[in-house]
């Protein structure tokens, strides 16, 4: 009956670690950029856009297009990285427990 006890434990650790690392996800920041840096934007690792910046050089009408699509690719570009970053602080956390392969968490 231990064993079963010990199970339980184990999972509720990993739903306690797992909530944790959620909510650090929100702490950690990422940049993506585009244009050279003329546009960037501002994630949490969570995916939570938290600031945009555009270039004045880049604020005119005949640049509207090319405006609109870097916007686009430096939100791609942040996402990107926010999933990177989530990425490696669930492998971090998921490192000491024994999952099966392919087996990621969240679930």
């Amino acid at each position: 009956m231990n064993n079963l006890e010990d199970i339980m434990a184990m999972a509720q650790n990993v739903q306690a670690e797992l909530q944790k690392a959620q909510a650090d996800l929100d702490k950690i920041e990422v940049e993506g950029a585009a244009g050279g840096g003329l546009v960037k934007v501002r994630a949490s690792a969570k995916g939570r856009i938290i600031g945009l910046s555009i270039d004045d050089s880049l604020i005119a009408v005949s640049e509207k297009q090319m405006l609109e699509d870097l916007v686009v690719a430096a939100f791609n570009d942040a996402r990107a990285k926010a999933d990177a970053a989530s990425g490696e602080a669930m492998q971090k956390m998921t490192s000491g427990i024994p999952l099966p392969p392919g087996f990621k968490l969240p679930f």
